[in-house]
């Protein structure tokens, strides 16, 4: 009888987990199919209802944490970061909070915004969106789209650091983008390392003094 209650707790427990694991994966493809419709949608408001007044309201709307403030907002879109040859595409925003990290890639505060001078840091769960990057190789091509313009990135090193290393985050004089994960990649329980990809924007060199203002 015990054991016939053990492996029914055991059951229980295996469809709870297989219930939030569902549950949040919807959320996820839900968040990033929404936000990359909107995406395309502002960056082409040529397309259908694209010339509308809402539509133009909108596509300024999402632009002013950036181009006012300086500094995104919480939880504000920045764009779309891309690994061709992985076929890898997700949405980034503003944050590395639980949620957003659920959701997104983030954007890690105090770092340089793609099309800015230095170091653009950002962060995925290795077992999302940063899947990936456990074949990802030197002088791969990473592209990151915003608002502001689109940006290109070639793979220059690829690191694995003790979980409080922040060197690789530290403000760089060069254009640079560097994106951090748990490692082991296929780890159980709390990974003991962290996985650095650091990258070199190649393109555009610079943006229009008007657009970062």
């Amino acid at each position: 009888m015990r054991i016939r209650m053990v492996r029914y707790l055991c059951l229980a427990l295996a469809i709870a987990c297989l219930g939030l694991y569902s549950g949040a994966y919807v959320e996820r493809v839900l968040y990033q199919t929404y936000e990359s419709r909107e995406f395309d949608r502002t960056l082409n408001p040529g397309g259908p209802n694209g010339n509308s007044p809402a539509a133009v309201a909108a596509s300024h709307d999402k632009t002013l944490p950036i181009s006012r403030v300086g500094r995104p907002s919480a939880s504000a879109l920045i764009g779309r970061l891309s690994v061709p040859r992985l076929h890898l595409s997700a949405m980034v925003r503003e944050g590395i909070d639980g949620k957003t990290l659920r959701l997104a890639i983030g954007h890690i505060p105090a770092t340089a915004l793609p099309g800015q001078a230095g170091n653009v840091g950002v962060a995925g769960h290795r077992d999302t969106f940063f899947r990936g990057l456990k074949d990802l190789r030197s002088q791969d091509e990473i592209q990151f789209s915003t608002l502001n313009g689109d940006f290109k990135y070639i793979v220059e090193s690829l690191a694995i650091v003790a979980p409080d290393n922040a060197a690789a985050l530290a403000p760089s004089s060069e254009n640079v983008l560097t994106m951090v994960t748990c490692y082991p990649f296929f780890y159980v329980g709390a990974a003991p390392k962290r996985f650095v990809v650091r990258a070199r924007q190649v393109s555009p060199q610079t943006v229009p003094p008007s657009i970062m203002e």
